[in-house]
């Protein structure tokens, strides 16, 4: 019979301590505060699907789930934040498609290679509108427009290489146009944008409808296309630009919740399941359709796949744009 020495002993009893304590800590996940990391302001589209989420994620999960806003920066510190955090699954984040504009812009070297996916949320279409009474009653009038004068229509939505004006450029390159050929008015966000052509600054907008809303029923604006491949359900009206122009071009920004790289599987076979089935939670659905957000739910390895299509659709635009 073989006898173990005092000191072995010890260590196999060590070792058999930490696999059970290893295996208690996976089946006992999650249990207390999960933090999910809104890397934008309060108010916003990233913050309103985060407490959305949040809210029917803790009565499925059985603990709290709280959103902790990092704005500034882009975007860019509150989704560093996420990707440097203890991959242990007590904090997430929900990113935003800026994270495919980082690195082509020389923004940040983040891109969805840092982070663990656990499944995309939702999608938020770009529209073009213009004033109710504009002269381009259609999509096929304003580029003609823009091709007759250039440099004289103005288009607006967001910051210079910021997820509405990528839209724009993706749109004009499509249609062999020089983005130059119009002059980009920079604004703070999508309904900043939708505002300035409401009040005659700018000639149109290529934000997303779901922010033209409260316009459009006003009777303010006019929205002449969507850049989706299906026409969206709270604007069916509405042609896509397939339908308005023969353009193949679409845009919708996104939204997803992920981890740090390295997220355990004991982690993500909580997580994962449990956002799924929150996304088709009425109680998270109803408030996001009825301000225009489309529903999209893709798994952990979709997700990555569409958010690494995304990154190079981001580099090639972006990089046509340099040239």
């Amino acid at each position: 019979m073989i006898r173990l020495s005092g000191v072995l002993r010890a260590g196999v009893a060590a070792l058999a301590f930490t696999a059970l304590a290893g295996s208690a800590g996976a089946a006992d996940y999650p249990d207390r505060p999960i933090t999910i990391i809104a890397p934008y302001p309060a108010g916003g589209g990233t913050d309103m699907v985060s407490r959305s989420l949040a809210a029917v994620l803790q009565e499925e999960l059985g603990v709290p789930v709280n959103v902790v806003n990092r704005g500034g920066g882009a975007g860019v510190p509150g989704s560093q934040a996420i990707a440097r955090a203890e991959p242990d699954g007590y904090t997430i984040g929900l990113v935003a498609s800026d994270v495919s504009l980082y690195q082509p812009q020389g923004l940040s070297d983040l891109t969805y290679e840092d982070y663990t996916a656990i499944g995309q949320t939702n999608a938020l279409a770009s529209g073009v509108t213009v004033r109710a009474d504009s002269e381009y009653e259609t999509m096929a009038d304003l580029v003609a427009a823009i091709e007759a004068n250039p440099g004289e229509l103005k288009g607006t939505g967001a910051a210079p290489g910021v997820n509405w004006h990528v839209a724009f450029v993706g749109l004009m390159l499509d249609l062999g146009l020089d983005p130059k050929s119009v002059i980009w008015v920079p604004t703070q966000g999508g309904t900043a944008g939708q505002l300035d052509v409401a009040a005659g600054n700018s000639t149109f907008a290529t934000a997303s409808l779901a922010e033209a809303r409260a316009l459009v029923e006003a009777g303010e604006l006019r929205p002449l296309a969507v850049m989706t491949d299906e026409r969206l359900k709270t604007f069916p009206e509405v042609p896509t630009l397939g339908e308005a122009i023969d353009s193949d071009w679409t845009f919708a920004l996104w939204h997803g919740l992920v981890g740090p790289k390295g997220l355990p599987e004991e982690v993500t076979s909580v997580l994962v399941p449990a956002v799924e089935k929150a996304v088709q939670d009425p109680a998270f659905r109803k408030p996001l359709e009825d301000r225009g957000f489309t529903l999209v739910w893709r798994g952990p390895e979709q997700f990555r796949q569409h958010m690494a299509q995304d990154l190079e659709k981001m580099r090639e635009v972006l990089g046509a744009l340099e040239q």
